[in-house]
């Protein structure tokens, strides 16, 4: 410095400087380091800048008037700066020599000033809207230049005057024009051109905010402000960002991904190249391809290490780590500032104990402290907005990719997860990553800051240090332990969790058939089983939980003691003075802080490193062979064609076809036919390219539209199902809905076709959700048509009608190639070809007639289960050869048994064709535009509300939960437990200032002695707040389960009808999961930080009273600030959970339907669909993380105001505060921050989270069906002795103001009548049984049975005393014998007899479990027939004088039928029994047949007489073929 500045310029003068109440810097260090300071920043900065740019480029922004002043005020800037210069060397020529600095300084930053310039320009073009880095460089240099500012005018007031005056002016100018560019950087440029910003509704701020506006997060306030006002709507969220959007974050890590599975696979081809290769010994070369045998591979395989797996972490990591470690970097520098506010106190300390030190001294430290606390909140809150950020990120792309994945998965992976575990990959798995993102930097910032925090401890207090730390050690194993065996604990829990659940989702599914059947009991005790459980091991978590929280509490605590007292007795000279004290102290609570996250962190990973074994494994499942198919094949005028196919479901799995020869010409009808399990629907899985291939080739020339055999329904609008996104053509969706038969059921619905469909089409009956399937298949024109069995759910004259009109020979599909599986023999005369299965294999092939003729399987199968007609053409005369076969369980309709019918007729018979045209057109459409008709459609679902406001009185609903007393003594102990650490605090001030009055110890012994009695009571303190808490919160949980639970099985049917199953079970998983878990530790947080803030405050007002007066205003801001966010962030969440559901229903809904998505080819459309849920999803979420830390920013800028309050009023009242108290009150105040930032958000989190308790209570409190038993009404024991039912006026309806759908019926049925119900769809059929089982209760008029009014029996005396086969066999999962007798009132005996009679027993006694058999989930182990015949060995073992059936015979073929016929016809011979029947045939020989139609009974009467009076029963035995 001598040579720059010469000698007369000192660098550095202390008496001027430090030791003076007037301080100034010398002119050399002015015009040194001040002056280069910005200017070596800019220049450092400026390398990496300029490369970010020219990578980032958002183009260019118009030149604005803004832009105009930057740049000349920078090149005025130039030309000032180089006037000094010039000045310099206009005096070296008068001969002034001046010092090299003055040549130096002017240089450097006028060049500087020229490289901002050139900045400003540059950014412009590159489309930045506000530069942080000139921001800081025009800071920098106003900061700078403030000091010469000063000594400027010192200097000009002084005595001496100024001497230099070209220097005085270009300085001012210099300080003017660097003020004005340090004002103009704040504000912003326009956006660039061609930027979204112009085309998106609601773009997010933060693409254009300023970069003031980016570091404190004040592009938020906007949304604050307005989710103040009102509450938010989705409406009112910004766009996401393009860089979050799933259309740029999916496709990052599928390219990773991508490459990582390629490198795993030439990896594994080298070391399978390197087996094949060996040379094979003579003798085996004959051996097709000579290769070893798959055994021996495999052997040799796992000889060898396995192959290399793809590694799903590296394709994460090279997609997503760049962005995240620039949040790594400002971590750093965070942790790095954490450690310069201990240091400022000690000075604080030392400040406060010499009385002659300058005041300024003072104020200087005090705002040193508040800006380095501001610095580190700035800084850190930008390190949590990339983590967050990152973690989204992640999210939607783990998300992404699972949900692409599944739609190509084959079969045999699908087995092997259930569609649960698959949702919970996205849901919980993707989840973690979350999660994980914002710990992951603590994995090296939490040793980086416990070692800063040892190396200043130890020059604090030397040695003795050790003795803190050996504590601190010891607690890791403690706090460990309790770790790991929570960890196992919680592992158990979800165990018990996931299997409640899934129970509650079979019983959810299943509850009409619980009802029905009156087991809620049963089920209900099961579900309190496990509750019970689950709530034992929390409880032990529980307390478990008091241990770690009073560890955690208590650790500061400990190593304080320890340290301090290890230090004073140690060496006599050592004395604990203040300084010593309260440093050591503020040092021990950073330590905190990392000791406490490391446990959490590392078990954060571990879990997130299960998670991404589980996604691992499922994004490496086999694939679907999308060129399994052939399309492309136009050699033959077949259009389906399968040459020696051999098919399986799974490679480990015998095939399930073989051998299978198909040609299928163009334009022709194929059925395929066989019994229950050949393999029919294989059939149709291996056309669409389903199954795995082993042998033989497919090809299919064109498109395909499929029709599965159990419809495949969406949650949306009826004409969305149809339209299958197709465009939308009104009159070719006309004439679909026509062939369909579908316009009579739009006229039904309550909206036409834009009546909401609910999930799975809950709210359509079978028979319709079939013909919209079949509907979307021919909206769909395809050229393949695959049809499997969509005959089978609709009533016989519909079938008839579909037939005809869509599929048969004169229907629309005609001149498409259709495959018809089917089981309604009275078709196949009109088909062109017939394919018969018999195990896997086609077992013969050809038209009807060739296959009579060759009297083989067919011809047999036909004669023993012909029933109606065989319908012969005779070529020559047109005549039509009715045979009506007579089985032998069935009666002749007239009388006679054994006897063939002939009935010839001409098939012109006019009267024929118009009874056939009369039918066609009733079915016309009145009015073809339903639209204009129905000014509001009802919507079945309602949508789920997002509650608004505040959540009123939940609290104290909770508080009550709790129970009351428990709640105020639980804050009594909080509010002991903090008096305890004041006072020892308070007694460790004393003890300090006891070395100042006379330097030497007193008492020793007791100094420690109290302080660690005062600590000791603090923990105990803390084991009893926390398990009193625990007790009272799961006393809580246990009641608020069993309220809602009980509610939910008294709820009547309707309610389940209207609201979809997810909701109900959200309220199960999700919010029962909040009350047990989340729930409690909120309350633990929120209690712990609302007592220390307040012990806070206490502390520092009564060590320096003039505080008080800063606390008002301070606490308006807070709690101002606290409305505004919690407000917000409490709607956010909302709204992010109401738009998370929809993801996981739309996936789970994919998943089942994947088969009708690839045959239809909408896999992209499915794929967009759900980055759209997604994106919906991260647009309330993206808000919800900027309001933490929108808050953090805020709420830390008033915690960092107190700990200036604190230090400035410690300074004035320097000369009455001893350095103890001083300490003790700041560093009291560097800990509040912490604590007030936690306290806003537990207060948010506790709204959010007690959310949880209304949800449920709201569905609690749901209106409940009637008693299950009334005890002065009980019926006799043996009632209905004689089974005698009666209607009488008898109304009903659905649901309140909907319409009737029966009408004033009045029959009566005596004891042991069969009664058959008829009527097309939606006559009331199955409405009428629901009402015999008061599932639904009538509008008006009475059921009796045996002369008890129905209505006023409790009712499971009612249900138990009737009998139902229902239309869908709904199993559960669990034992067989569980399924057939869930309260165990039944021997192993009469079970078995139940099994014979309904001829399961030859399956059942194959099974290695015989009745332990174990159903899966909704009985899938089963075949649909299988299960049907299950719910017939229910009714036989119930043996009920009442039987009802519905429609039970839709899913079977016609042998097990007759089985089911014969077996009711003999055992319920003495019951009472209704049918509603499609197969006409099977009520033909019962007692009488009720004819509905629109809810009125239209005929009544014995089959013979409604026949001969050519009524409606009548038209629909003839379209069944039963009458001429």
């Amino acid at each position: 410095m001598e040579h720059l500045c010469g000698s007369e310029l000192p660098f550095w003068v202390a008496n001027e400087t430090l030791h003076t109440d007037s301080p100034d810097l010398p002119v050399c260090f002015q015009l040194s380091v001040l002056s280069w300071l910005p200017c070596v920043y800019l220049w450092l900065a400026c390398l990496p800048y300029l490369f970010y740019l020219q990578r980032n480029n958002k183009g260019y922004i118009m030149m604005s008037m803004l832009n105009r002043v930057k740049t000349v005020f920078g090149l005025v800037l130039w030309i000032v700066c180089w006037a000094d210069l010039f000045g310099t060397f206009h005096e070296l020529q008068q001969g002034k020599t001046q010092a090299p600095i003055y040549f130096v300084t002017p240089l450097v930053v006028g060049m500087t000033m020229l490289l901002a310039t050139f900045l400003i320009q540059f950014e412009r073009l590159k489309g930045v809207q506000s530069s942080g880095v000139l921001f800081i460089f025009w800071f920098l240099s106003v900061l700078c230049a403030i000091v010469p500012f000063r000594s400027k005018i010192i200097l000009a007031k002084s005595e001496i005057g100024i001497t230099d005056k070209l220097r005085f002016t270009t300085f001012y100018f210099y300080f003017a024009l660097i003020g004005a560019e340090l004002i103009l950087c704040c504000f912003n440029e326009k956006p660039p051109l061609f930027s979204d910003v112009d085309t998106d509704p609601n773009p997010c701020p933060q693409t254009t905010a300023g970069f003031l506006s980016t570091v404190t997060f004040w592009w938020f306030t906007r949304m604050a402000i307005k989710g103040y006002k009102n509450p938010l709507e989705a409406k009112d969220l910004w766009s996401l960002n393009k860089r979050d959007s799933s259309e740029q974050v999916v496709p990052k890590l599928l390219r990773e991904w991508e490459v990582e599975q390629a490198k795993a696979h030439s990896a594994e081809d080298q070391s399978t190249q390197a087996l094949y290769s060996k040379p094979l010994p003579a003798g085996e070369g004959n051996h097709v391809g000579g290769e070893s045998s798959p055994e021996e591979v495999e052997v040799l395989l796992s000889k060898k290490k396995g192959p290399k797996k793809a590694s799903f972490l590296r394709s994460l990591i090279k997609a997503f780590g760049p962005y995240f470690l620039i949040g790594s970097g400002f971590k750093l520098l965070q942790d790095l500032i954490t450690f310069v506010n201990p240091q400022l106190l000690s000075l604080l300390i030392l400040f406060t104990k010499q009385k002659e030190a300058p005041t300024w001294w003072g104020y200087a430290l005090a705002f040193l402290m508040f800006f380095t606390a501001f610095l580190q909140t700035l800084i850190l809150h930008q390190h949590f907005q990339y983590c967050f950020v990152t973690g989204m990120r992640l999210r939607t792309a783990i998300i992404g990719a699972i949900y692409r994945k599944s739609l190509v998965i084959t079969n045999a992976a699908k087995r092997t997860s259930t569609v649960g575990e698959i949702v919970n990959l996205m849901s919980v798995d993707a989840q973690r990553f979350m999660d994980l993102t914002t710990f992951l930097n603590m994995l090296w910032s939490a040793p980086l800051q416990i070692m800063l925090a040892l190396y200043f401890l130890w020059q604090n207090l030397g040695p003795s240090v050790l003795a803190g730390v050996a504590v601190m050690i010891l607690l890791i194993p403690f706090n460990a332990a309790i770790a790991m065996k929570t960890r196992a604990y919680q592992v158990e829990q979800m165990q018990y969790k996931d299997a409640r659940i899934k129970l509650m989702n079979e019983i959810l599914n299943g509850i009409k058939v619980l009802k029905l059947y009156a087991w809620e009991n049963s089920f209900k005790n099961k579900v309190l089983e496990i509750r019970q459980k689950e709530l034992n091991v929390l409880r032990k978590t529980a307390y478990l939980g008091a241990l770690s929280t009073m560890a955690w509490t208590s650790a500061p605590f400990l190593v304080a003691l320890t340290t301090f007292a290890v230090y004073v007795t140690v060496d006599k000279n050592n004395i604990l003075d203040a300084e010593k004290a309260f440093v050591s102290l503020s040092l021990f609570n950073i330590l905190r802080f990392p000791l406490n996250m490391l446990p959490q962190v590392i078990s954060s990973i571990v879990q997130a490193s299960v998670s991404l074994k589980r996604i691992q494994d499922f994004l490496s499942h086999d694939e679907l062979d999308l060129e399994l198919v052939d399309r492309t094949n136009t050699a033959t005028d077949c259009s389906v064609t399968v040459v020696n196919g051999k098919f399986t479901w799974a490679r480990q799995d015998p095939p399930a076809l073989h051998n299978i020869n198909l040609m299928v010409p163009q334009g022709s009808l194929l059925a395929v036919v066989g019994h229950v399990g050949c393999g029919k629907s294989s059939l149709i899985s291996a056309l669409l390219g389903e199954m795995e291939k082993q042998e033989g080739d497919i090809s299919i020339r064109g498109s395909v539209a499929y029709v599965p055999q159990q419809a495949w329904i969406q949650n949306a609008i009826l004409r969305d199902n149809i339209l299958f996104g197709k465009a939308y053509n009104e009159p070719k969706y006309r004439s679909c809905l026509e062939a369909c038969a579908l316009t009579p059921d739009l006229e039904v619905l309550p909206g036409g076709d834009m009546t909401e469909i609910g999930e799975k089409g809950i709210n359509l009956s079978g028979g319709q959700r079939q013909r919209v399937s079949l509907a979307r298949a021919l909206y769909n024109e395809a050229d393949v048509y695959l049809l499997d069995d969509p005959l089978s759910a609709v009533d016989a004259h519909v079938a008839k009608h579909i037939f005809d009109q869509v599929i048969g020979p004169e229907g629309v599909l005609k001149g498409k190639t259709r495959i018809l599986v089917t089981h309604g023999i009275s078709f196949l005369p009109q088909v062109d070809n017939i394919v018969v299965m018999v195990e896997g294999r086609v077992s013969e092939m050809g038209s009807y007639q060739e296959l009579l003729k060759q009297n083989g399987a067919f011809a047999e199968f036909l004669r023993n289960y012909s029933l109606e007609d065989i319908i012969e053409e005779d070529g020559a005369t047109g005549k039509t050869l009715f045979y009506y076969y007579q089985g032998h369980s069935r009666v002749s309709l007239s009388g006679l048994s054994h006897c063939w019918f002939i009935i010839s007729g001409d098939l012109e018979n006019p009267r024929g064709r118009s009874v056939r045209k009369r039918l066609c057109s009733e079915r016309k459409h009145v009015e073809p535009d339903p639209e204009k008709k129905l000014p509001k459609v009802e919507k079945l679902i309602l949508a789920e509300t997002a509650e608004t406001g505040r959540v009123r009185g939940v609290f104290w609903e909770y508080a009550k939960a709790v129970g009351p007393l428990l709640s105020l003594f639980i804050a009594f102990l909080y509010g002991c437990q903090n008096a305890a650490a004041i006072g020892a605090n308070i007694w460790l001030s004393q003890w300090t200032n006891d070395a100042v009055g006379n330097g030497t110890k007193v008492d020793v012994s007791t100094r420690v002695g109290v302080y660690a009695a005062l600590g000791l009571a603090q923990g105990i303190l803390v084991m009893g707040s926390s398990f009193t808490l625990a007790i009272g919160n799961i006393g809580a949980a246990r009641k608020l389960h069993c309220a809602l639970l009980d509610n939910k099985f008294h709820t009547p049917q309707s309610f389940f009808d209207t609201t979809p199953i997810g909701r109900v079970i959200n309220r199960f998983s999700k919010d029962i999961y909040v009350i047990d878990e989340a729930l409690p530790s909120t309350v633990l947080m929120f209690l712990g930080t609302f007592f220390s803030s307040l012990s806070t405050m206490i502390v520092i007002v009564s060590s320096t009273p003039i505080f008080a007066v800063v606390i008002a205003p301070l606490a308006f801001i807070y709690v101002f600030v606290q409305r505004f966010y919690v407000a917000t962030s409490r709607q956010l969440k909302r709204l992010e959970s109401v738009s998370r559901s929809p993801i996981y229903s739309h996936f789970s809904e994919t998943l089942t339907g994947s088969s009708v998505i690839r045959a239809y080819g909408r896999h992209n459309a499915f794929v967009l669909l759900n980055d759209m849920k997604v994106d919906e999803n991260q647009k309330s979420y993206y808000p919800g993380i900027v309001s933490n830390r929108w808050l953090g920013v805020r709420i830390e800028f008033i915690g960092n105001c107190i700990v200036l309050f604190a230090a400035l009023f410690a300074v004035i009242g320097k000369a009455h505060l001893n350095p103890g108290l001083v300490g003790l009150s700041v560093s009291y105040a560097l800990l509040v921050t912490m604590s007030l930032n936690w306290m806003v958000r537990m207060t948010s989190d506790l709204e959010s989270n007690i959310v949880a308790v209304e949800r449920v209570k709201e569905y609690s409190e749901t209106k409940t069906e009637a008693p299950w038993e009334v005890e002065e009404k009980k019926p006799s024991p043996d009632w209905p002795s004689h089974g005698n039912v009666e209607f009488s006026d008898y109304s009903v309806r659905y649901r309140e103001g909907l319409e009737l759908v029966l009408k004033n019926l009045t029959l009566s049925v005596k004891g042991g009548e069969k009664i058959g119900i008829v009527g097309r769809t939606g006559a009331g059929k199955s409405s009428m049984t629901l009402c015999l089982f008061r599932l639904l209760e009538a509008a008006g008029g009475e059921i009796t049975i045996d002369g008890v009014n129905i209505s006023e029996i409790g009712l499971h005396d009612l249900r138990s005393k009737l009998t139902i086969i229902p239309q869908e066999p709904v199993l559960f999962s669990g034992s067989l014998r569980m399924n057939l007798d869930p309260f165990e009132k039944y021997s192993d005996g009469e079970v078995w007899k139940a099994l014979e009679l309904s001829h399961l027993n030859k399956f059942v006694s194959n099974q290695p479990a015989k009745l332990e058999l174990e159903c899966s989930e909704g009985g899938e182990n089963l075949s649909v027939g299988q299960r049907q015949l299950v719910c017939l060995a229910r009714a036989l073992l119930r043996k009920t004088r009442i039987l009802i059936l519905d429609e039970a015979t839709a899913a079977i073929d016609l042998e097990t039928d007759d089985l089911i016929q014969s077996t009711i016809r003999t055992q319920f011979e003495d019951c009472t029994v209704f049918t509603i029947a499609h197969r006409l045939n099977t009520i033909m020989d019962y007692t009488r047949v009720l004819v509905l139609d629109k809810g009125k009974i239209a005929e009544f009467d014995t089959p013979t007489n409604l026949l001969s009076k050519k009524g409606i029963f009548y038209g629909m035995a003839k379209d069944a073929g039963l009458t001429q």
